[in-house]
């Protein structure tokens, strides 16, 4: 089996995340800079297969579109166009930093260890593979 990758997209930065090959874990693996974004997964598809693609869909409360969606759709076509043959899920990530920032406050780390954004936004995009892999088993 192959890698699924997770992407909690933000402007400064993107929280990435994997699964393990056999699709069971999530597990946080970076946070890039949009701009380096392709360049870093091209050189990861060199090193492992990777069967899908899963964005996190920002919503308003109401689950209409909130205004990072646009950024977060120009980032899904970039990924059409460098992989064209990797599919892309998306699922809503209304909750995912707010979550990620919860389970950063009870692991215990110093404070200046929480603040740490990147860490936030790994944890989100690991937030939203989980829940990927878990709505969509067989």
């Amino acid at each position: 089996m192959a890698r699924i990758l997770a992407f909690d997209y933000g402007t400064k930065r993107i929280g990435v995340a994997v699964t393990d090959p056999l699709q069971i874990i999530a597990t946080g693996l970076d946070t890039v800079h949009p701009k380096d974004a392709i360049e870093f997964l091209k050189t990861y598809l060199l090193k492992e297969e990777v069967e899908a693609f899963v964005i996190g869909d920002p919503k308003q409360m109401d689950g209409s579109d909130s205004d990072s969606k646009q950024h977060a759709k120009g980032f899904s076509t970039l990924l059409k166009k460098a992989f064209p043959a990797i599919p892309q899920h998306w699922v809503d990530e209304r909750f995912t930093s707010k979550m990620a920032q919860q389970a950063i406050m009870q692991s215990g780390l110093k404070k200046s260890a929480r603040q740490n954004k990147e860490r936030v936004d790994t944890i989100a995009a690991t937030i939203i593979l989980q829940y990927f892999m878990e709505t969509n088993r067989l």
